[in-house]
């Protein structure tokens, strides 16, 4: 069943303006800002861009995956390949490091490695957990991590074609996961609210911090690696020291219904999705509400994505879309301290073309407040 349409959505570029004609009168293509829109059959659960070619990887709730060619001239976005292996959803794809391979989990609990060029499924773990998976997160050439919905963890390694660690130390479902740079601390948000800390060189869990309030649905490592930020479903960010995973030492709500992913664009500042919509983008310490990228209007946001390069956003959420967003303004933007009394209630500040800037309150009345308590020593899967 298809949704209905907003009228004030923007319409599809294509009926925006013609293309430009030459003076021979063929038509010209027509250059974005951003690709056009890629639409599916079916609500697309996860999607990942490629580290190095416009590559754009989707999977959705009937366990197909797709890989699409995008592109900012017009009516040149192209499906290269589609995959029905997974029997039921599939809720999370990743890329290789090397963009050779693409990772695809799934609520039959399978794991799936196919080639990106061809499609090829190359390696498959049929059960790979004893409960539905819901991410993956390749960590270096070989070796690659799996949370599932029952708060497990493992971490596999190809060359020996088995996991290599397997842990329950968390109760509710694996949300995300995070990996520093050297690949060995590992990090996991849970629906349980915690985050945990699994050491991937000595194969060994860590330790779990207190549980926050809500959900924890997203992880982001940022500040060069000393900060780690936290989603909720409740609509803040925790923040934790690196060597202080313990307890939050910040936290910032926002006036969102929830955070339900998140992605870094810059050392300071992240894009966050929620069940309202609207992406928005936030400074971490000093903390700040910066404005709204862009929006699926009225429809929860499943995942981002940022492409290589660090302008193009990628998005995706229950409307079947796929949305591009222009962010390379954010890197240039300067937060300083100081904080500008904001009139309650007002506008999101628009942040790029496409973003609405209707000012109504679907899109207002975000608090650009920071709960700044520091606290020392205290304080979804939306289409199966």
């Amino acid at each position: 069943m298809r949704r209905r349409s907003y009228a004030n959505e923007p319409r599809p570029a294509a009926m925006a303006a013609p293309a430009e004609v030459s003076a021979r009168g063929a038509a010209e293509p027509r250059l974005r800002d951003t690709p056009e829109d890629i639409c599916f059959e079916a609500t697309a659960n996860a999607i990942a861009l490629h580290p190095a070619r416009p590559l754009l990887a989707a999977g959705d709730v009937d366990g197909d995956v797709y890989l699409y060619s995008y592109s900012c001239t017009e009516g040149e976005n192209r499906q290269l390949w589609s995959s029905g292996h997974h029997l039921k959803s599939c809720r999370d794809v990743a890329f290789s490091q090397d963009g050779q391979k693409l990772f695809t989990v799934s609520k039959d609990k399978a794991i799936h490695i196919l080639t990106v060029e061809e499609g090829r499924l190359e390696t498959r773990f049929p059960k790979a957990h004893s409960s539905a998976l819901n991410c993956v997160l390749p960590i270096d050439a070989n070796v690659f991590a799996t949370g599932d919905d029952n708060g497990a963890l493992k971490v596999w390694d190809l060359r020996k074609g088995d996991a290599i660690l397997e842990a329950r130390e968390q109760e509710e479902y694996i949300s995300a996961m995070a990996v520093d740079g050297n690949g060995k601390l590992l990090l996991t948000a849970s629906g349980d609210g915690t985050l945990g800390v699994f050491n991937v060189k000595r194969r060994r869990f860590e330790l779990l911090s207190e549980p926050q309030n809500g959900d924890l649905t997203s992880v982001a490592l940022l500040k060069r690696g000393k900060k780690v930020a936290c989603g909720s479903s409740e609509g803040t960010i925790y923040l934790f020291n690196w060597d202080g995973f313990g307890a939050a030492s910040d936290r910032f709500a926002l006036r969102a219904e929830s955070i339900d992913c998140m992605v870094p664009i810059t050392d300071s500042i992240v894009c966050v999705g929620s069940l309202d919509g609207v992406i928005r983008a936030v400074n971490v310490l000093p903390n700040r509400v910066l404005g709204c990228v862009g929006q699926h209007l009225g429809e929860p946001i499943e995942q981002l994505a940022l492409a290589p390069g660090g302008q193009l956003l990628a998005s995706c959420a229950h409307d079947q879309k796929v949305k591009f967003w222009d962010v390379s303004e954010l890197a240039g933007l300067v937060v300083d301290d100081y904080r500008k009394k904001k009139k309650k209630g007002g506008p999101l500040r628009a942040l790029s073309r496409k973003a609405v800037g209707s000012g109504e309150d679907f899109f207002a009345d975000l608090r650009d407040e920071a709960e700044p308590e520091a606290a020392p020593g205290s304080d979804s899967d939306g289409g199966d």
